[in-house]
């Protein structure tokens, strides 16, 4: 087996054990660190894995040509991680990943029409799946933990107050939240604050809850979802807010969701950026992933970002960098997620269980070994729309917390 010939090069840290489809048993084994058994059930993973090993690794666990024998799949993927990119073992994974980076413009070419189906394939799932795995007020983005005992409820509420303390609200105020989701923060917004929200989303699931959400909280007057991508909105803005949303654009379309904030701002306006990124500059989307969960998706270096803000001439006012928050809260949806899997399994299939454990486990780990984190981009179009320090938003945060958690 070629593979076997490789791996030794990839694997400094931790121990894999291999039974190829044929029963030979390889060993390879580094300084301490995570160990898992694997076997091969399929000839064609031999040759498949040396061509594209971040996708067809994991279909393969997916279709049970691979089955894990010692450990779980955590282990294995951990002990990939730790090892780094799988693509600096030979010339031609290095020739794989360049190709992945010179495609990702075709990959992540969002117009309208594909941007709704991409939507679609992700978010209209079963609407129980998400009850299954999400707190209680559905927030699918990276929680805020102010304590390693925080539960993903509280994380989730330390979250949504987070993000009201940057954009300085005041009663009566409109707001738009731009990938709305189920409805929980704009919610969150109307009720705390006293403002006018405006969601929209591209996902008909979530646009029922969020309506119905919004009627059973009586505050259908104030808070509105529609069916809408952010390039076909109009009006004025006082406040705009965007949350797990951007990683949905693609680098194409970076020049016109800048140039629509910009737009829909008023001149006194602020706005609130919260997207997944990456430390260690431009990259490309697992080939996975982007079949499997979120097709078009790319999560961004700041370095591709700031660029683009700077052309449409908004100032950058606040920048936060969260590193584990979003680790520990993929851990907590893993946990629910593999406590419900039996119901899972009965809204779907197995296939489905195995391709959801996936992405949530290879999800964690991307932010626990491998440079991803969140940023939170404050914008504005004047210099002088924010405060000069940043004791306002530590202020609302602490006059919030109490009564947030009472009413929790």
């Amino acid at each position: 087996m070629l593979l076997a010939r490789l791996l030794p090069r990839v694997i400094r840290f931790g121990r894999l054990e291999i039974v190829d489809a044929a029963g030979r048993r390889y060993v390879f084994e580094g300084a301490a660190g995570p160990s898992a058994a694997i076997r091969f059930h399929d000839r064609a993973l031999h040759r498949r894995l040396l061509l594209r090993p971040y996708l067809y690794l994991p279909e393969a666990y997916m279709d049970g040509t691979l089955t894990i024998e010692e450990g779980t799949l955590y282990d294995l993927f951990d002990l990939f991680a730790i090892n780094g990119e799988i693509t600096d073992a030979t010339p031609l994974f290095r020739f794989g990943q360049r190709l992945s980076l010179i495609l990702r413009r075709l990959h992540q070419h969002n117009p309208v029409a594909r941007s709704r189906r991409n939507a679609a394939h992700h978010y209209d799932l079963s609407d129980q799946l998400y009850e299954l795995f999400l707190d209680r007020d559905r927030q699918y983005s990276c929680a805020y933990f102010l304590s390693p005992d925080d539960d993903i409820d509280t994380a989730q509420l330390n979250k949504r107050r987070h993000l009201a303390s940057k954009l300085l609200l005041r009663p009566g105020q409109k707001v738009l939240d731009i990938g709305s989701g189920w409805g929980g923060l704009a919610l969150y917004l109307a009720a705390e604050c006293g403002v006018d929200v405006t969601g929209l989303t591209l996902s008909e699931e979530q646009l029922k809850v969020a309506q119905r959400r919004a009627a059973a909280a009586g505050l259908g007057d104030r808070v509105r979802f529609h069916l809408r991508d952010y390039r076909q909105e109009a009006g004025r803005y006082d406040r705009i807010v965007s949350v797990g949303m951007f990683e949905h654009v693609g680098v194409n379309q970076y020049p016109t969701f800048f140039a629509k904030i910009g737009e829909l701002l008023a001149p006194d306006g602020v706005a609130l950026l919260h997207s997944i990124g990456r430390m260690d500059g431009p990259g490309s989307t697992s080939p996975w992933l982007r079949k499997y969960i979120f097709p078009g998706g790319y999560s961004p270096a700041l370095s591709e970002v700031l660029p683009v803000v700077e052309r449409a001439r908004l100032w950058v006012t606040d920048i936060e960098i969260l590193r584990l928050h979003y680790a520990d809260t993929l851990r907590a949806w893993r946990a629910r997620f593999e406590h419900n899997r039996e119901r899972v399994r009965a809204l779907y299939d197995e296939r489905f269980c195995r391709m959801w454990e996936i992405y949530l486990t290879g999800a964690e780990l991307a932010f626990r070994r491998q440079g991803h984190l969140n940023f939170q981009m404050q914008l504005a179009k004047a210099v002088d729309a924010v405060p000069r320090t940043r004791d306002y938003m530590i202020d609302w945060e602490r006059q919030h917390r109490e009564p947030d958690e009472r009413a929790a």
